[in-house]
């Protein structure tokens, strides 16, 4: 008698493997599970916030492969063998914050901090795509994630800095 490769296995699970901040991890998943989830509650890396659950907040953002995309909306066996990068894999091992986890601080870009870490996964995408050559680009650029205390000023001011530090260190 053979046996399925899926024996002993609950119907419908799919195992699934890929990195999160620098780390590999392997899963049986329902493929109705977002990445969300599974990064929140399975891996209990809960610095990425559940917000709207509708992609229209911004408060999941991580990267994948480099990209920002919105977690909550993204089935977590999509990203089999891929590269995840959440905010807890922002900051140096020893703790030593991100420049532009840094300029949040300095430049007073969060209040009750929940959007905080969606704010600065779309700020990193921001600054490694270019989207930076006035405020106006950054302020469009940073328009899918919402702030509900209005730290706006604080946030386009916190990327302008790191971008004009960027600059001046490439010339």
């Amino acid at each position: 008698m053979k046996t399925s490769p899926t024996a002993g296995r609950p119907a419908g699970l799919v195992e699934t493997a890929f990195t999160v901040n620098g780390e590999q991890v392997r899963f049986e998943l329902d493929p109705r599970e977002s990445l969300l989830d599974v990064l929140r509650e399975r891996l209990v890396l809960t610095g990425t916030k559940k917000g709207c659950d509708q992609g229209h907040c911004g408060a999941c953002t991580v990267h994948i492969d480099g990209r920002r995309v919105v977690s909550c909306l993204t089935p977590a066996v999509q990203v089999a063998g891929r590269d995840v990068t959440t905010i807890e894999g922002v900051a140096a091992p020893d703790g030593t914050l991100h420049p532009l986890q840094q300029a949040f601080v300095d430049c007073d870009a969060l209040q009750c901090g929940y959007c905080t870490p969606g704010q600065v996964m779309s700020g990193l995408a921001c600054l490694a795509e270019g989207h930076t050559e006035t405020d106006g680009d950054i302020r469009e650029y940073m328009s899918g994630n919402l702030c509900r205390c209005g730290a706006y000023i604080g946030i386009t001011a916190a990327i302008r800095r790191v971008a004009d530090q960027t600059k001046q260190t490439e010339v």
